[in-house]
């Protein structure tokens, strides 16, 4: 089971907390808290009950999350099936665009064959990912724009009532 990111301002820095304060309030059991502690989270002393300072659990969290983050090289995308960064397959990569200027950009894993998207705007697709042929596909009209809007039965119904 991966471990999910916690949000480090929840630690308030001029705060103490408990193990048990400290759970409640990062919404964690309290063996998280103890676990963590056996990975570098440090209380304020020896004594029991032991006491955390936010501004340490707000930098422990911090450097926790930092550590986690895998970046995407040039011409990479991550793929959740392989969780790292791979090149995508050189026939799949779309970009969707869903305003202007910003859109989706989505292809196949070269490895796994998975999915994987990335928010990018359209300027930025070469940079992205340099050397590939990549199919800009414009985006869908809204409903409110369409020259036929959906019929609304309700309406009928409320009118017949």
């Amino acid at each position: 089971m991966s471990a999910r990111r916690i949000n480090p301002n929840l630690a308030k820095i001029h705060h103490s907390y408990t193990v048990r304060e400290l759970a409640d309030r990062l919404g964690v059991h309290k063996n998280t808290i103890r676990h963590w502690q056996r990975h570098g989270l440090t209380p304020i002393d020896d004594r029991r009950p032991l006491v955390f300072d936010g501004a340490v659990v707000r930098q422990f969290l911090k450097s926790r999350n930092q550590s986690r983050k895998r970046p995407c090289p040039i011409g990479t995308l991550y793929c959740f099936g392989c969780h790292e960064p791979r090149r995508p397959s050189p026939t799949s990569i779309e970009y969707a665009q869903t305003r202007i200027g910003a859109g989706n950009l989505r292809a196949l894993c070269s490895e796994c064959g998975t999915v994987m998207c990335r928010r990018v705007s359209e300027d930025a697709v070469v940079a992205v990912l340099p050397g590939l042929l990549v199919q800009i596909r414009q985006a869908s009209s809204r409903l409110s724009g369409s020259s036929s809007p959906s019929s609304n039965c309700d309406l009928e119904r409320q009118l017949l009532a």
